[in-house]
């Protein structure tokens, strides 16, 4: 008897010594994931999906760009809805400030980047119009002509478009505009520059090329209610153009220093040699050496 009772107590000592022992658990050592929680914690700004290197290629070839506050790669597609979008705007401001709806689109398109540039981003600025004295509006800060300027901020796009007219309209070094011809749009282009609008000399060039390529005068035409004829093809442009003067090139959309060294058979760096070029970057109009 007594050694069945020693029997019971020594098994229940065992029993409790298995559910009082801790158990340890060994895990496999897992690599370090670094790299994946850093792709997943990039985040995108403003739904701007980041150009990469492929892409960039394919935007260069297939687009565009433009270069006024910021530095802008898009295509013509973005161009076209960007007009579309914003026409309309530029129409009403056309009636009721007198300012034509083909320089008011034209300069939307460069100064915001066909509305994907920065400053436009992040402040729905789209004529770059900085602070000034006297602005007490909300401000940005980005980089210009010096760094970190004061940039105008609007709630939406609307009143950046009608800010743009009463900056021109309550100015006067902007009056002579307003006596030009509504659909004089190269002196209305020049005419800014003279102004001071834009430090950059190639500043009514550009304008010019996109009133000229979009046919953005159309805009001024309907709200004068006048008929309108197309501006010729481009290709019929820079054919006229070449073969008045074969030593130069225009450069239109889509090209790049390698494609137009190709077509005359000149290397990228000679290119860029002959023409002062310290950087790959060309815009739309700008007149190339190539001979």
């Amino acid at each position: 008897m007594f050694k069945k009772i020693l029997l019971v107590l020594t098994l229940l000592t065992l029993l409790s010594c298995n559910v009082t022992k801790p158990v340890i658990v060994t895990k496999k050592a897992v690599p370090s994931s670094s790299k994946k929680v850093a792709s997943r914690s990039v985040k995108k700004t403003n739904g701007v999906k980041p150009i990469l290197k492929k892409e960039q290629k394919q935007v260069d070839e297939e687009g565009e760009v433009i270069k006024s506050t910021s530095v802008t790669y898009v295509g013509t597609d973005v161009i076209g809805k960007y007009i579309s979008q914003y026409k309309d705007i530029a129409m009403s401001n056309m009636k009721i400030y007198g300012i034509p709806a083909s320089i008011i689109l034209a300069q939307g398109i460069l100064e915001s980047g066909a509305g994907r540039g920065d400053l436009c981003i992040r402040a729905n600025n789209h004529f770059g119009i900085k602070c000034h004295e006297g602005w007490t509006g909300e401000s940005v800060r980005h980089d210009d002509d010096s760094s970190q300027e004061c940039f105008r901020k609007y709630y939406e796009p609307a009143e950046s478009f009608n800010d743009h007219a009463l900056f021109l309209t309550g100015r006067s070094r902007y009056a002579s505009l307003f006596k030009l011809p509504k659909e004089d749009y190269k002196g209305w282009a020049n005419g800014l520059r003279r102004a001071g609008y834009a430090t950059d000399p190639k500043y009514p060039d550009k304008l010019i090329s996109y009133i000229e390529r979009y046919n953005l005068g159309q805009y001024d035409a309907y709200v004068m209610g006048k008929d309108y004829t197309p501006i010729e093809k481009q290709e019929t442009r820079i054919a006229a153009f070449e073969s008045q003067n074969k030593s130069l090139y225009e450069v239109q959309k889509g090209d790049t220093l390698y494609s137009i060294s190709k077509k005359y058979n000149l290397l990228v760096t000679e290119l860029k040699q002959i023409n002062n070029l310290s950087a790959n970057t060309i815009s739309i109009g700008q007149r190339l050496k190539v001979k």
